[in-house]
Formats: structure tokens, sequence, C-alpha cells
């Protein structure tokens, strides 16, 4: 019998585990998206919306998708000319990223955030943070974004998406929205805040949007 997303985050969390967990939810979905919280089967608004309102053009530029997932937001990218590396710590999302999308062109790779591949550090020229941060704890959040700022190459950028909060608000998840003070933790790795929209939806959920530049 299928467990609950939040059994399984819960067992995990008890262990000490703030990582094990994404495998063993997307095993438990067994191939059914709405077992998974997060999975809209379509890119991100905010994403299409940057790509579209700044006019993004990624030909002849590469790309990575921190927490894929099951790929939209990849595949979005990839539409728009960029040769696109996608990862998630889950080798299950990984696979079901292949048999979804089995003529793409996007590599998707099995990786774990904080023990990444040398070879991609300063290697992209556009990073998309969708979402990882906020389902991490606090604990992870600085390395977290060590992790993710090491990725922008020279001149790149990088685009943050999340769910938002006051810098006084207390910080409740999971998911853990982001407060602006978190976020400038970035602004400690060489990257310069060059964008941040503070979004509502007519539910009046907070989301964040924003850009940095190397």
């Amino acid at each position: 019998m299928s467990r609950s997303p939040r059994e399984i985050i819960e067992e995990y969390f008890r262990r000490g585990d703030y990582t094990g967990w994404y495998e063993a939810l997307y095993q438990n979905a067994g191939g059914d998206a709405s077992a998974v919280p997060w999975a809209r089967l379509s890119p991100d608004r905010d994403l299409i919306d940057w790509l579209e309102t700044d006019k993004i053009d990624g030909v002849r530029k590469s790309a990575v998708v921190v927490g894929c997932g099951l790929g939209d937001d990849a595949e979005a990218l990839a539409e728009r000319g960029f040769a696109v590396t996608a990862f998630d710590i889950s080798a299950e999302a990984i696979r079901w990223c292949r048999r979804r999308f089995p003529e793409s062109r996007v590599e998707y790779v099995a990786a774990d955030l904080f023990d990444l591949p040398p070879a991609w550090r300063g290697r992209f020229d556009l990073v998309l943070e969708s979402r990882t941060l906020q389902s991490l704890p606090w604990q992870m959040n600085a390395p977290a974004v060590a992790h993710i700022a090491a990725l922008v190459g020279e001149a790149g950028a990088l685009l943050v998406l999340c769910l938002g909060r006051d810098d006084h608000e207390e910080r409740r998840g999971i998911p853990w929205a982001q407060s602006r003070v978190e976020l400038e933790q970035f602004q400690a790795h060489e990257l310069h805040e060059r964008r941040f929209d503070d979004l509502r939806d007519p539910e009046g959920h907070r989301r964040f949007r924003v850009v940095y530049t190397r």
C-alpha cells in the first residue's frame, strides 16, 4: 500500500536523512504523477513568463536545472535553444524523465547537489533553481546556496523560483518559504541581484522570482 508524501518525509526526517526521501517518494508514486506533490506536468509559469517577457534566447548557451523533478522546466529551456543538463538526486525521477521525453535533447543525470561533478563548477550560462531550497531544512540552506552558486559560469545568470515570506515570519515547512534575507546569501558568492519579483497568485500564495548574475 502506497504511503502519503508527508508520511515518507516525516519518516526520513526522523532518521536525520534530509535528502533520501526524494527517491523514496518517487518510487512510492509508482509512475503516478499525482502522488508527487510538486509535479505539474507543465513548466513553471514563473519560468515561462520570464522567458517570454525577457525574450530569453538560449542558442549556443548552456543551462542546468537543479532538482529537475519530472523534467518540464528542463524541456522548456531546451525549446529556447539551451543545451540543457538537468539533474536530480532521485534516480527514479531521472528514469521517469527519460520515459516521458524519449527523444529529448536534455542530458538527464542522477546527481546530488552536495556532491556534484567538479567539471560542472562555473560551467553554465544559466542555472535554474526552482523550489529545491524550500524543500531543505535551514541547516542545509547555506551549503545548498553555495553549491548552486558554484554552477554559474563567468557572465552567467541564476534564476531562483521559490515560495516567499517576510524576513520576520517564522520559517515553517515543508515546504519552507524563503525570505529575502535568506536569498541574499547568493550575493556572498560573487553573484549580484539584478531582479527581484515579489508575486502573488489569486489565492494569495506568495512567490519570489529572483535573477542573479555573475
